[in-house]
């Protein structure tokens, strides 16, 4: 059996693609109990995100091609139209992707946290469908066991690199204690809604919202403890805020530098960061030549950004490396695996062997015979049984010039002192 990854992602597929073929979680479970039930399907496991739809399976040789089929005749898709932006991924290669997604390496965003709370969602989704075995719970197991390791001595998520969190970085460039701060941020989009995640998670306890309407301002605010406000009350919301982060589509500034002005003497000009993430901007430039602004814009963050991007690729380059060591991890496991397999199969072979001899036995003293005969007769029957096949086997091998399947017969059918002689 071969242990198969395939799947789409952004960097091959568009958002129109990747909208299609992504599984609800309603779905999950139905599509999974479809899937191992697809010919030579054996185990199955289906991670599931905004960035990426991939199928992990134990399958035969032509599972392949079947499950790209099904995975467009679940979701109405012409097989095409997925062929063309699909990747596959097989055993060593295939467990090896999936560590790499775990730890955010195959991630829009280098090294990226939530990935692996995903994975391990798709993991225990996977676990109540029943779709996994001894191979996939291995792979999985070492998988998570790899992302704690990357996690624990890289740091690769130590330096995020998104705009959102570069101007909470340059907040705290200027203020010791968020927990002192005052924070106003304009704008409810997905920006503003990841910083002001980010300055709560640093300690900011006094948060406000400005919006166009304040029912968006509330949604974002309301779960942080914050206040939500409108665009008409920023001018007395300034006056109280020591940190101003603003990202709205707006044409024109909602920041002049006259109301900041106004607002920096009844703070009797304490100093104020401000950082302008929008474009076209939502400070006017202005507001920069004010002695007592911090003013920042999207070009100063990706100063920032840069930077941690590269401690994250030399995290990420560490990763890599560990990621091996996972990989060799789960192939020796699996050999081993696959040794406890034959194991299994030559003994109960032996067994069954076994049991037939001795009731054929049985039976025989049973109708009186000559117990010392049964016994050799027993003995006799059980060796032939036994030996039959591997001496067709090596009977074959040694027609054939097959010296190595010999060699290996010899290591394991003989003892020191048979070999030594041979």
């Amino acid at each position: 059996m071969t242990l198969l990854a395939l799947g789409i992602n952004h960097r091959t597929a568009t958002v129109e693609v990747r909208e299609q073929v992504a599984f609800t979680p309603t779905q999950l479970e139905s599509a999974l109990a479809e899937l191992r039930v697809l010919p030579g399907v054996q185990e199955a496991a289906v991670l599931s995100t905004c960035n990426r739809t991939e199928l992990y399976c134990v399958t035969g040789e032509t599972g392949e091609r079947a499950i790209l089929e099904w995975l467009g005749r679940f979701h109405g898709l012409e097989i095409e139209a997925l062929t063309s932006c699909a990747y596959h991924f097989l055993d060593d290669d295939a467990a090896r992707h999936l560590m790499r997604v775990a730890v955010g390496l195959d991630s829009m965003v280098l090294g990226e946290p939530q990935i692996l709370g995903q994975l391990k969602e798709a993991y225990q989704v996977a676990r109540r469908a029943r779709g996994m075995g001894g191979e996939l719970e291995c792979l999985f197991q070492q998988t998570f066991a790899v992302a704690k390791q990357v996690r624990t001595e890289t740091g690769i998520g130590r330096n995020p690199v998104s705009v959102a969190y570069a101007a909470v970085s340059l907040a705290s460039r200027i203020f010791d204690d968020f927990s002192r701060s005052r924070a106003l941020l304009i704008g409810a989009g997905e920006t503003i809604e990841l910083v002001a995640r980010h300055l709560h998670e640093a300690g900011v306890k006094q948060l406000t919202v400005a919006n166009r309407t304040r029912e968006r301002a509330e949604q974002l605010a309301g779960p942080l403890g914050g206040e939500a406000i409108t665009l008409d009350e920023i001018p007395e919301a300034l006056v109280r805020a020591d940190i101003v982060i603003a990202s709205t589509a707006a044409p024109l500034p909602i920041l002049g530098k006259g109301m900041v002005e106004r607002a920096l003497k009844r703070r009797r000009h304490r100093p104020v960061f401000m950082v302008d993430i929008a474009v076209p901007r939502d400070i006017e430039p202005e507001v920069g030549e004010l002695s007592d602004v911090f003013l920042y814009t999207v070009d100063d963050l990706e100063e920032v950004i840069e930077e941690n991007r590269r401690h994250r690729q030399v995290a990420a380059d560490h990763a890599e490396s560990l990621i091996e060591h996972g990989v060799g991890r789960w192939l020796y496991e699996r050999r081993l695996r696959s040794g406890g397999e034959l194991i299994r199969d030559v003994r109960a072979r032996g067994e069954a062997l076994r049991d037939q001899a001795r009731d054929q036995a049985l039976a025989r003293l049973a109708r009186g015979e000559d117990p010392a005969a049964v016994v050799e007769r027993l003995a006799h029957q059980l060796t032939n049984r036994l030996l039959h096949r591997p001496t067709v086997a090596l009977r074959e091998a040694a027609s054939d010039e097959r010296q190595e399947l010999l060699d290996a017969a010899a290591e394991l059918l003989l003892d020191d002192d048979a070999k030594a002689s041979r």
